[in-house]
Parts: C-alpha cells; sequence; structure tokens
C-alpha cells in the first residue's frame, strides 16, 4: 500500500508504503527512509504500534531524536569532528560540543530517497551521497531495504557502494517500546539483556575512552535480563552514567539483545554482523509524536548495530572503512515473538 504522507515546503509530495508478512506490518516514508510504524501482536492477538514516530513528513523535517532514522555515512560519534583516511585529513561539522554526531545536522533522515522496489512484505530505497557530503569522500550509492519474513522478523539491509575509499557505517535509530508507543511511562519497566561481555566506557562527552571493560559488577550487567529502570545510581558517576544508558557493548553473540514486556508478552530479539550495540535510553527524548502522544524522556529505547563509536580514533578496534569499489553490506534483524 502506498498513501501520502505530507508535503515538504518545497511543494513535493512525499508518501508512506506499508509492507506486511508474518504477523507484523511495517509503515516506511520516502522522506528519510525513516520506519513510521511496526505493528505487532500481544499474548491476546492485540496489535500495537511499537515504534515510536510521526504522523507526517513534517515531523521528520523538523523533529529531534533521529526518531526511526537510517544513519550515515557513519553512525555515532567522531571525536573532534575529524579523521584521517588514506594519510588526508577529513573535516566534519560538529553538532555535539566539538564532536560529531551521526554524521552532522545534514542527516539522511532529512533527504528524499527514491523507492526502486516495493512487494508486499519488503522495500527498498536508494540515496545517492556525492563526493564531499557531510565532509566524507567518495559518491556513494546507498541502498536500504526493510523486509519482513514469515517467522516475526524485521529485515534492516545496508548495501553501499563508492568510487572513492570512504566510510560507511549504517544503522537504524528507532526507538522500541513493546508495550505500545503510546505508553510512554512502561518504557523503562520492559526487561533487556544484553549478554557482551564488554562495553567501552565514555568520557563526558560520551567518546570512548580506547579500553574495553568487563561488565562485571558495573550497571552495564545485563547478562541477565533485568528491567531497564529509571535510576541507575551517583555510586557510578565515573561512567558518566548520570544521564542514562548511551554506551557501546561488544556483540559477542546473537542474539545480541533481547527486549521483553511482560505485560504484552512481546519480546524483541537482535541480531546482526556488526561489532557493537550502542543501547540508547532515550535520555534526552522530548518529541511530540504520532496520535499527539508527547515523546519525554525515556520513552523508547534504541539498539543500534553498528561499528564502534569513534573507532575512525582507535585502530585496534574493527573500522568502519570501505574500499573503492569494493561492496558493503550489513544485515540486523529484529524478530518479534508473542
Amino acid at each position: 500500500m502506498k498513501e501520502s504522507f505530507g508535503y515538504l515546503p518545497t511543494g513535493e509530495e512525499c508518501f508512506l508504503y506499508t509492507i506486511s508478512c508474518g504477523g507484523l506490518t511495517a509503515s516506511i516514508t520516502d522522506f528519510g527512509a525513516c520506519l513510521v510504524r511496526l505493528l505487532v501482536p500481544d499474548s491476546r492477538g492485540n496489535l500495537a504500534d511499537v515504534v515510536l514516530g510521526y504522523d507526517s513528513c513534517d515531523g521528520y523535517l523538523h523533529g529531534s531524536g533521529y526518531i526511526g532514522a537510517p544513519v550515515g555515512r557513519c553512525a555515532n560519534r567522531i571525536k573532534g569532528s575529524c579523521f584521517v583516511l588514506g594519510r588526508k585529513a577529513y573535516s566534519l561539522t560538529p553538532n555535539e560540543g566539538p564532536n560529531n554526531l551521526h554524521s552532522g545536522p545534514d542527516s539522511y533522515s532529512t533527504r528524499m530517497w527514491k523507492v526502486i522496489q516495493h512487494t508486499g512484505d519488503a522495500i527498498t530505497l536508494e540515496l545517492r551521497s556525492p563526493n564531499g557530503d557531510q565532509g566524507f569522500p567518495g559518491n556513494a550509492l546507498i541502498r536500504l531495504t526493510y523486509q519482513l519474513d514469515n517467522v516475526g522478523g524485521l529485515h534492516f539491509l545496508y548495501d553501499a557502494v563508492s568510487d572513492q575509499d570512504t566510510v560507511f557505517n549504517l544503522t537504524n535509530h528507532s526507538y522500541f517500546n513493546l508495550a505500545g508507543h503510546q505508553n510512554t511511562d512502561k518504557a523503562m519497566d520492559q526487561l533487556l539483556s544484553l549478554p557482551g561481555r564488554f562495553f567501552t566506557p565514555a568520557d563526558a562527552e560520551s567518546i570512548p575512552t580506547g579500553e574495553k571493560r568487563s561488565v562485571e559488577g558495573t550497571p552495564m550487567d545485563f547478562r541477565v535480563p533485568k528491567p531497564i529502570g529509571r535510576d541507575i545510581g551517583a555510586d557510578y558517576e565515573p561512567l558518566h552514567l548520570q544521564g542514562g544508558y548511551d554506551h557501546n557493548w561488544e556483540v559477542f553473540c546473537n542474539p545480541c539483545a533481547q527486549l521483553y514486556d511482560p505485560e504484552s508478552g512481546r519480546a524483541m530479539s537482535v541480531s546482526t554482523d556488526c561489532p557493537g550495540i550502542q543501547f540508547y535510553a532515550g535520555n534526552f527524548l522530548n518529541a511530540d509524536g504520532k496520535g499527539g502522544v508527547h515523546y519525554g524522556k525515556r520513552s523508547g529505547i534504541a539498539l543500534e548495530t553498528q561499528f564502534y563509536p569513534d573507532a575512525l580514533h582507535h585502530p585496534e578496534w574493527p573500522q568502519p572503512i570501505t574500499r573503492a569499489g569494493e561492496r558493503y553490506h550489513s544485515e540486523t534483524v529484529c524478530r518479534f515473538t508473542w
């Protein structure tokens, strides 16, 4: 199904595309290639929309928090808004203090993507990113596919190629609330499991310090499922957790994350080929979303599969570098049960 999703200030019309399979129904807009709705049954068969979003393209144009958005060319943070590739230095636009977050203010989520295929259970969108776009080298062709399967899976498939060596580190920034997006007060009551043994501590600017620390004995230990919770504790101020969870864990195994809502019975597992997963608890959410619902602090959580934050400054970590002419491919699957 294809329906109007509003108009941009230029007069260009945006559309919303719906796909269904395996008990799930997802809606994606060509403006920003954002995931707008995701309907999932509960244990009694009742459907709920479990992702935060907006009612029209205007929300995605003016909204904050990267809600439902694809993020690229480089997800997460780059210290000092600069990096070196092939002995050449590249400067990016700072948008979080001196640092670059999610590739800067000119986000992929505020651009029109071209729909190149739309079937009953999948949609593929394409974006051309010219040399120097956001400060990154190379003319890039990027494709993003959302695909549903018949066993409750939502697949995020990323493919890209560039005519120069470049950075590709693409992710999706959906916020999940398995109680239903409108039940904002229940998001932190969900049970989260992260089997990663290590996380990457960050400084006060959320830039990794370069070490990998065991989760043992810290609030970062989600190896046994536990409620996310609202209060983390001042005893862990050295980990800069005052604002809430916004950290990277190693992907130790798959599923690399599991989320469960005990009231509805909905559960979600996340599997990926990425080396890291960023758990962000929506600490700074402040948006008027779908159906007039206000998304305040911690109204949903993001589980962003990606390379480690600031990996470009840590050569000992897996690197988000794709050579000229080579294919970048990555896949993440969110699988739902109820």
